[in-house]
């Protein structure tokens, strides 16, 4: 007998070996059926398919013990949040923002010289953007116990990383010689970029981002380097587009200017030569925010 619709999609991107033990759940349909109808009655405004739900389940299922028991305990409306989270649905967003990360951050102790805001910033990217390449951490949530715990959870890790000032520089560095590789070849301003000027460039650059506020360099992240637009750093922040896309615009101004005072004091050029080589930065802007802050 052909499995009912649900069904079908869960054991089609179940792992084999969980598929006996999903066929031994009684009344599986109905079972998921109400999972579904959990996660719509909570965010009714959130879309998502019924694919996308439970092919995340089926990376969830568990490995020991009871599978029906598990799939019954289930937090289905934390999980479907979690779901639509990761594929970027703005409404989940919006409802993340306002309904869970507002409530962890009432609930957070941070160490002293962190503040919240910058722990924030930080979860804010791992959970729903990633990290170098990485889906975003929120893909990883299973819905066996409440998404605002589990969260609270990794913003307490942030905040120990963030401790030290090692870990606020991995927010900022990047190889030396990033802006080589980037710069080098077929531009007609390379005559600039001898070996002293590419070194004082790339610390003038890392100088100035590290000058920045945590939220200047979080809205720079999303917009430069990950591609967001206005609207979606909007919906992630719940600020209206026009505050994020001044604020964006203030801090690459900011940085534009912190860049030129860095370099005007490592390198003895001229006033043209120096305004020439700060305009290469200029017009390579979201490539070389990518190789800093990646």
């Amino acid at each position: 007998m052909t499995p009912a619709p649900l069904t079908e999609l869960l054991l089609s991107h179940a792992p084999p070996e969980q598929r006996e033990a999903l066929h031994a759940v009684s009344d599986l349909e109905a079972l998921l059926e109400g999972l579904l109808v959990k996660g719509r009655e909570e965010w009714p405004d959130v879309t998502l398919a019924p694919e996308k739900f439970l092919r995340h389940l089926a990376r969830h299922l568990p490995s020991e013990g009871s599978t029906e028991d598990a799939l019954r305990q289930l937090r289905a409306a934390d999980l479907y949040l979690a779901c639509a989270c990761a594929t970027g649905e703005s409404q989940a967003l919006r409802h993340f923002e306002r309904h869970v990360l507002s409530k962890v951050a009432s609930r957070l102790s941070t160490a002293p010289g962190v503040t919240l805001d910058e722990v924030l910033q930080v979860a804010r990217q791992r959970l729903l953007l990633g990290v170098a390449g990485s889906p975003p951490k929120i893909s990883e949530f299973s819905g066996r116990g409440a998404l605002s715990g589990w969260v609270r959870i990794v913003a307490s890790r942030i905040a120990r990383e963030l401790r030290s000032q090692a870990g606020r520089q991995e927010l900022i560095s990047d190889s030396p010689h990033a802006l080589e590789r980037l710069l080098s070849g077929g531009n007609p301003e390379k005559d600039l970029l001898q070996a002293h000027s590419r070194q004082a460039l790339t610390e003038s650059l890392q100088a100035a981002l590290a000058e920045l506020t945590e939220r200047e360099r979080a809205l720079l992240r999303l917009h430069h380097l990950h591609g967001l637009t206005m609207d979606r750093i909007a919906t992630m922040y719940g600020e209206p587009r026009s505050s994020i896309a001044r604020h964006v615009a203030q801090a690459r101004e900011k940085l534009l200017k912190l860049t030129h005072r860095e370099l005007a004091s490592r390198l003895k050029l001229n006033g043209q030569e120096l305004e020439s080589l700060l305009g290469l930065v200029q017009s390579h802007l979201d490539l070389s925010l990518h190789r800093l802050m990646d």
